[in-house]
């Protein structure tokens, strides 16, 4: 939907500008430019391998059309549906439901499900889930999370060379220290705040692809709906490592979060979500 993706663009471009902002006022040009390239190796190690790294962290087990007919064929024909390679089919050793994918590009691409999700799903339930995860390979969203991810490391750690080495601009006009101090504490917290809002921005996204592509917004919704309610009756068990550099690959946040966690969700509220399914359901129109 184009409200989405200009949402996205514009975030992004909030993302940017705060970057060459902040890398000026504390880094200058070569500061700003080393603490990028920092951050886009370090984040670029992470896109490639993307799909190995997270595989490997929750155990999952690939699966063939002979081990696994009924939830390989459906991944098959969503697939077919969206235009998209068969992506590679795996199961993860946990009983809540949830699912996600991963892959650098859709040449290289995963899907992953709980043994939970597919015992308590029903069929459409399930595939209105696993659609959800091919849109966000169809949407190269995790192309889209990496350099807004990149960015954000670049501001952090411009922030903290700030803080222990005496880089500036070097023009004899350096900003006032409260202003200095405002700014390392107050940039990283909002370029954090910007990376979650398009994180939702694209959840939102992948809601309506995936209802397109499955066909059924209000299988999705009762899919999102059922695990929701699982995350707080049965949580997912990983490291707090884990849970930090994964939780928003999920259909819905698998770690329980409260309080002032909630401002930093990198998922929408499932209630709005749902809503907006439902309405598409109804009209054909998501909005």
């Amino acid at each position: 939907m184009l409200k989405n993706s200009m949402r996205t663009v514009f975030l992004m471009s909030l993302v940017a500008m705060l970057f060459l902002f902040i890398g000026n006022l504390l880094g200058g040009q070569t500061g700003m430019v080393m603490a990028l390239m920092f951050a886009l190796a370090m984040n670029g190690f992470s896109y490639w391998y993307s799909d190995k790294l997270v595989l490997k962290m929750y155990r999952a087990k690939e699966v063939t059309r002979e081990n696994s007919p009924r939830f390989y064929s459906m991944v098959e024909e969503l697939a077919q549906s969206a235009n998209l390679p068969m992506p590679k089919v795996y199961i993860i050793p946990q009983e809540q439901p949830n699912a996600f994918a991963t892959g650098r590009n859709p040449q290289n691409a995963a899907v992953a499900a709980t043994q939970g999700i597919l015992r308590s799903l029903t069929d459409k339930e399930l595939r209105g889930v696993m659609a959800h995860e091919l849109a966000h390979i169809k949407n190269r969203d995790i192309l889209t999370q990496t350099i807004v991810t990149s960015v954000v490391s670049a501001i952090s750690i411009l922030a903290q060379f700030a803080i222990f080495l005496p880089i500036g601009r070097g023009d004899g006009n350096g900003p006032n220290p409260l202003v200095l101090l405002l700014t390392l504490i107050l940039a990283p917290l909002a370029a954090m705040m910007l990376q979650t809002a398009i994180s939702r921005t694209r959840e939102f996204e992948a809601d309506r692809v995936g209802a397109e592509i499955c066909g059924s917004p209000a299988a999705l919704a009762n899919a999102l709906r059922k695990i929701q309610a699982s995350v707080q009756q049965m949580p997912m068990q990983a490291s707090e490592t884990t849970q930090k550099s994964t939780a928003h690959m999920f259909p819905v946040n698998p770690f329980s979060s409260r309080g002032m966690s909630r401002l930093f969700s990198t998922h929408p509220d499932t209630n709005l979500r749902i809503q907006k399914l439902m309405k598409m359901e109804e009209t054909g129109v998501y909005s």
